[in-house]
């Protein structure tokens, strides 16, 4: 068990999580949230965040384009990890056929499992008659990285690929910097640690840092996009980022952190824009979901089974990749009703 107050132990666990040929940058590593505060200062992050603003533009199809909002993950490059592979099988199995050559590094190729088609790692637009599907992650510290960026940025492996950011995930009781002279993290048992005021602050200033850029770039991109779908998880931090205030409370998510002397609220892209990203699954689809899940499963609704099946989409990951939350997805994706 790695030492928490020790910095250098956090090191060989980041340097696992990028698949080669692609390698850590450590200083793209953020192990609490006042280092994701100091990561908003990173010569390359604060590099990409300009492009972003100034520079980018979302592509121009003959179409309807669609913006599919997706989340980071631990493995990287984003393709490669297991809820990104599952997705993107099922857009391919869908009908969605990708676009243009994909820049990947053919060494990374040796790395994709047996059962998946190399397709899975295209990182261009996605096709299904007019309708065209542009992928982007939401990302700490990174905010937005659009598909075509997690391969390569400017010429170079993208820092999109070379990063780690455990920093902000609270409830696995491991995201403190014991290390710092600003940690003010009470240990709670067996190596778990609740945030005390310090990180508490620090978290809120990074989620609404993050949802300020999101939403600011969504504004801008958004005449180029048909309509905006984030496939979010429910109750984590990337569905908090893009949630109002009132969508917050129906999705039982925090609406904001105590620090000292009050609370700060925690701003979401539709606080900022109203409306202008479809949240899915919706808290009433989850219902759907697991009821379906309960079905496929022969299964007790709300029980035991269901629950830890859906907790990790089967599959070792996230509610996301599990077959009847991809079908709203599609649903969102096509523009049709969803019930």
């Amino acid at each position: 068990m790695r030492d928490l107050r020790d910095r250098t132990a956090w090191l060989p666990i980041s340097e696992q999580k990028p698949i080669p040929p692609y390698t850590l940058d450590p200083t793209l590593t953020f192990y609490c949230p006042q280092e994701n505060v100091e990561a908003l200062d990173h010569p390359d992050v604060r590099a990409f965040h300009a492009h972003m603003r100034n520079e980018y533009a979302p592509p121009s199809v003959p179409g309807r384009l669609v913006a599919l909002l997706l989340p980071c993950t631990k493995a990287k490059p984003y393709s490669m990890s297991k809820e990104h592979l599952e997705i993107n099988r099922f857009l391919l199995e869908r009908g969605f056929g990708p676009i243009g050559e994909a820049d990947y590094p053919q060494a990374l190729r040796a790395a994709l499992p047996a059962s998946y088609p190399a397709e899975v790692m295209h990182n261009g637009l996605l096709r299904r008659g007019d309708l065209f599907v542009h992928r982007l992650v939401m990302s700490e510290p990174m905010g937005l990285v659009p598909y075509e960026y997690i391969y390569h940025w400017r010429g170079r492996p993208s820092i999109s690929a070379r990063y780690d950011d455990p920093g902000l995930f609270e409830q696995r009781g491991t995201a403190v910097g014991l290390w710092r002279p600003d940690n003010t993290a009470v240990e709670i048992g067996a190596g778990k640690y609740r945030w005390g005021p310090g990180e508490r602050a620090a978290y809120a200033q990074v989620h609404n840092a993050l949802s300020e850029l999101i939403a600011g770039l969504l504004a801008k991109f958004r005449p180029a996009y048909h309509r905006i779908v984030g496939y979010v998880s429910p109750k984590l931090t990337h569905r908090s980022f893009l949630t109002s205030r009132a969508e917050k409370r129906t999705n039982g998510i925090p609406v904001s952190k105590r620090v000292s002397g009050g609370s700060v609220a925690l701003i979401g892209v539709n606080d900022l824009q109203p409306g202008l990203v479809e949240v899915v699954p919706s808290p009433g689809e989850l219902e759907s979901i697991l009821s379906a899940l309960a079905r496929r499963l022969s299964a007790e609704p709300g029980g035991a089974r269901v629950r830890a099946v859906f907790a990790s989409g089967g599959g070792g990951a996230t509610p996301l990749i599990l077959p009847e939350a991809l079908a709203v997805l599609e649903e969102h994706l096509s523009g049709k009703e969803v019930t």
